[in-house]
């Protein structure tokens, strides 16, 4: 027993002699030498189109900063407008372990989108290279690159001509905003991998809603329903049984798998949370649907400068609206296209911040999975 006692305490010091190691040498680590992009860009000016979305716009291959001793480096790649010194960047990439971050148009576009840039106006942008150690204490500084500087003019297409769709027909279209059991006037659904999976965020103003789902160009020639009734709110099959039941006037997040015969549908009542709100993060405040324009809205809301905010539905955490990656500061009164944890799409939990104290109205656009975005327009 003492012999294993022995064996033991020696692999226990041994563990923590070596962690002891790898603080120290966290600690005693110097920057030597800043990252460096080291690679050229194509051109100085370029144009982002429907034609070239998913081409790539370059490679950016950088030297890794030098600490002096062998340490993990992790980077970013960040963006922001020309002689703003980065103050509001965007992260497009990121590498863990390589030393060079491949960006397409459409990763471009959507971060120039987000930077508040304007549709189909030349602008001119930098990127630079963010460094530190790999699991680095919280105060260490960041290393940076010297920017790169270029011209490019961002696209914005209509996002409903990008991604295919099914149309939700149903009793509750007229008190909605829509028509009732109209194919070509009825909330949609949509790809946003354009792999017949669909999803999308619907009001239903209606206590005892029927619907379907059909291709809005084929009007009910190819229409799907429930498999049974009553429903089994979870198979389907051809000129099947309406999707009926007594639900909550309420947004409902439903998800379609054409292929597989397979949907969803969840209730989802969106709200705005965070330090930032009147309430912190003990309570949201409910947005509301306008069937007007179709968007869920604030009037006006008191928000506080430099603290953050995200969106949740129903009180929960199960589906949150937000960046894609890393904080973003919206630019008032200009679009920013938000994303849907539940989707898959979201990476770590980024929020936005207010970019400074006041009342905002704030508009939420969910009704295209494949392009959900915000506006907040300081009153």
């Amino acid at each position: 027993m003492k012999n294993i006692f022995k064996i033991l305490s020696a692999a226990l010091l041994g563990v923590l002699l070596a962690s002891c190691e790898r603080d120290d040498t966290l600690a005693v680590a110097e920057l030597k030498t800043n990252p460096e992009i080291v690679s050229t860009l194509s051109a100085s000016s370029y144009v982002i189109s429907d034609t070239n979305l998913s081409s790539t716009f370059e490679t950016i291959v950088f030297k890794k900063p030098s600490y002096g001793t062998n340490v993990e480096i992790e980077s970013e790649l960040e963006l922001a407008t020309a002689n703003t010194s980065f103050a509001t960047p965007i992260t497009v990439g990121t590498a863990t372990t390589s030393n060079f971050v491949k960006l397409t148009y459409q990763e471009l576009n959507n971060a120039l989108i987000n930077l508040g840039l304007t549709p189909n106006v030349k602008a001119n942008v930098e990127l630079r290279v963010k460094s530190r150690i790999k699991n680095a204490a919280a105060d260490q500084e960041f290393a940076y690159s010297n920017p790169i500087s270029f011209a490019v003019t961002p696209f914005k297409a209509n996002p409903d001509d990008l991604f295919p769709s099914i149309a939700l027909p149903g009793n509750y279209g007229g008190t909605s905003g829509y028509a009732d059991w109209a194919p070509d006037n009825a909330p949609r659904l949509y790809s946003s991998k354009k792999d017949d999976n669909y999803a999308g965020f619907v009001w239903m103003n209606n206590t005892a809603p029927e619907f379907k789902f059909t291709y809005a160009s084929a009007g009910w020639g190819n229409n799907k329903g429930d498999i049974t009734k009553p429903n089994s709110y979870a198979s389907l099959k051809k000129d099947g049984e309406n999707i009926s039941g007594t639900f909550p006037i309420s947004t409902y997040f439903i998800k379609v798998d054409w292929t597989g015969n397979t949907y969803s549908i969840a209730q989802a009542n969106m709200g705005i949370i965070g330090e930032a709100t009147p309430t912190g993060w003990n309570s949201d405040t409910k947005l509301v649907f306008n069937t007007t324009t179709k968007k869920f809205e604030i009037a006006s809301i008191a928000l506080t400068g430099g603290k953050v905010f995200k969106f949740r539905n129903n009180d929960s955490w199960s589906i949150k609206i937000q960046p894609a990656s890393g904080d973003v500061t919206p630019v008032s009164g200009k679009e920013v296209q938000v994303y849907n944890s539940a989707e898959g799409t979201v990476k770590d939990d980024p929020s936005f911040i207010c970019p400074e104290t006041g009342n905002y109205k704030i508009v939420l656009d969910l009704h295209n999975s494949g392009y959900y975005s915000m506006t907040i327009t300081k009153l």
